[in-house]
């Protein structure tokens, strides 16, 4: 039942996405998708979770400093955010479980703008006390791409990961011997890219895969996995994404980094 439907939603989207295709304006045509792939979410996503559009900051962030703005941005309700007008919010990036961006054709220049900003979030330092976890904890933000066309083959993707992170300086990452380690190292910029109706394409550290522990022996400098399949992008994002909010994690928000240019003067001690 799961996949029937997620099926028939990818193909839903996709001929959704033809309606913003006579706009005479490339602005006209991606922000309808945008809001395709918004509302898709909204619909099956547990209430948890909440999906936004703005920049994500840390403790060190400076007002002002230029920083990305992500399409989609998944977090939890149960943090704060900053809400800037319009629409467009700042996230603390101790509550973003995944980030989206919505290409409406992916192109190798497309594939490095996004794979620049996940390598940004990346970087960001959450400021957090863990109290308590169980199950499979993230390493790190999820960083996604969701196209709805691109090049025939997800090889032709993976083949730009090396000219795109190199020209990025984004590291390349070494997996670890040890399978529990593998599943706590994460991506060092995208974890992943859908194109709806064309294939996937993801870091091979994911607890819901399709690789397994003696394969990855076999073949141990490898790193990602592709498909190209008509249909099961949608799904594999939807399980992505899913798994991701059901962790059970207690981490409590520490302001104090947040604080550190909140300085008075003039404070007294009365009796």
């Amino acid at each position: 039942m799961l996949k029937s439907h997620m099926e028939a939603v990818e193909k839903q989207l996709l001929a959704t996405s033809q309606i913003p295709a006579n706009s005479g304006h490339s602005l006209h045509k991606g922000t309808p998708r945008e809001a395709f792939i918004k509302e898709y979410l909204e619909r099956h996503l547990p209430s948890n979770v909440a999906i936004g559009t703005g920049e994500i900051i840390d403790a060190s962030s400076k007002p002002g400093q230029p920083r990305n703005q992500y399409d989609i941005v998944i977090y939890r309700r149960s943090y704060p955010k900053l809400d800037f007008g319009g629409g467009i919010s700042g996230f603390l990036v101790e509550s973003v479980i995944a980030t989206i961006e919505v290409k409406s054709t992916l192109t190798q220049s497309e594939f490095g703008k996004a794979a620049k900003a996940a390598r940004k979030c990346k970087v960001l330092i959450p400021s957090s006390t863990h109290i308590f976890s169980v199950g499979n904890v993230l390493p790190a933000v999820l960083n996604f791409i969701v196209a709805y066309d691109g090049p025939a083959s997800m090889t032709t993707v993976h083949g730009w990961i090396a000219t795109e992170y190199e020209k990025h300086g984004i590291p390349k990452v070494q997996f670890p011997p040890n399978e529990d380690q593998r599943l706590a190292t994460p991506a060092a910029a995208l974890d992943a890219v859908f194109v709806l109706g064309k294939g996937f394409l993801y870091f091979d550290n994911a607890m819901i895969g399709f690789s397994n522990e003696q394969q990855r022996r076999e073949n141990p400098g490898a790193a990602w996995i592709s498909c190209d399949t008509p249909s099961g992008s949608l799904l594999l994002l939807f399980l992505r994404i899913q798994g991701a909010t059901e962790t059970s994690e207690l981490r409590l928000l520490n302001a104090v980094p947040y604080l550190s240019t909140y300085v008075l003067h003039g404070i007294q001690n009365l009796t």
